[in-house]
């Protein structure tokens, strides 16, 4: 996740477009800004522009599966944060599915929000937690880990040393709970959290560890995100899709589907699971797979127009 550096400066804001050209290739730019064709139609070639995050390669990923078989010629790109932005504005590429509004990606949207289209939050969960097991029956809020310093070895299990989520956990959350006297904030990396986390569960053992929301491992472990009374790991964003000037013209059915677009924690988690770590090779059959094992999102999704669509 904090490759990302979604809670720390942006390091992508002195690239320039010239790399999401290059990287569109044949597949964007003038051919893609034209009116749609027939009325009501639409263009059936689309650019979408790809930032390397969990969500954003399964949600890309799973959209390119549904729109190739609706017959479109999809384009993905793969593009840092300021480029990205910056090629939407252009009409470079045509669609992004991973702005998270309204802290992290705030200062892009300021930027470049009026040549955008904002087409719906299709997620509103994306967070930062502190998280045990389910079966810590005992422990449900961070305040509540005061009691159980001795059963957790006073240790919180992080993530990277220069991450958000370790910032705001070290310097807001411990110190804002008092418990930065008793705990340890362990700093490893993404990695080596999980296979501790894997381990312990594995045996049924207390621990605690920094996380957040959407992450697979939602998916595969029984986990509960501690109540933060004080808000002090921040609010939840949304997580939005955003097209180029002239989307909702160029593509008003997919615009109408972006609409009603809409997952859970659960369906986010399993469709990250899936691209990401059973098909990790091939996140696009992962995707594949996920939707013919949902059929209930593709209809929430696409109404009438997912009729005959097999996956």
């Amino acid at each position: 996740m904090y490759s990302r550096k979604r809670m720390t400066a942006l390091s992508a804001a002195g690239m320039s477009a010239a790399l999401l050209l290059t990287a569109c290739g044949g597949g964007g730019g003038e051919d893609l800004t034209g009116p749609a064709d027939g009325g009501g139609e639409d263009v059936q070639e689309i650019n979408i522009a790809l930032i390397a995050w969990e969500e954003a390669i399964a949600t890309t990923n799973m959209w390119k599966v549904i729109l190739e078989e609706k017959g479109y010629d999809v384009t993905v790109t793969e593009v840092d944060v300021a480029p990205m932005y910056q090629g939407a504005a252009n009409g470079d590429v045509d669609l992004f599915l991973d702005t998270w509004l309204p802290v992290t990606h705030a200062d892009y949207w300021e930027d470049y929000g009026d040549q955008l289209e904002d087409l719906g939050s299709w997620y509103d969960n994306a967070k930062l937690t502190i998280t045990v097991p389910s079966y810590m029956e005992d422990v449900n809020s961070i305040p509540d880990l005061a009691d159980n310093v001795e059963e957790l070895d006073g240790r919180v299990v992080g993530i990277d040393p220069g991450a958000g989520l370790t910032r705001i956990t070290k310097e807001e959350a411990l110190p804002g709970y008092g418990l930065d006297g008793d705990f340890e904030l362990v700093e490893s990396s993404t990695a080596a959290m999980l296979a501790e986390l894997d381990s312990a569960i594995a045996e049924e053992e207390p621990i605690v560890v920094t996380l957040w929301r959407p992450h697979p491992v939602y998916a595969k472990h029984d986990l509960k995100d501690l109540e933060d009374p004080e808000g002090l790991m921040g609010d939840a964003e949304s997580i939005h899709a955003v097209g180029r000037a002239g989307f909702a013209e160029d593509y008003p059915e997919l615009s109408g589907w972006l609409q009603d677009f809409e997952m859970t924690d659960d369906e986010l988690a399993t469709l990250e699971a899936l691209t990401l770590e059973e098909y990790e090779d091939d996140p696009e059959e992962g995707a594949r797979v996920w939707l013919s094992e949902n059929p209930e999102f593709v209809e929430r999704t696409l109404g009438g127009d997912a009729e005959g669509l097999e996956f």
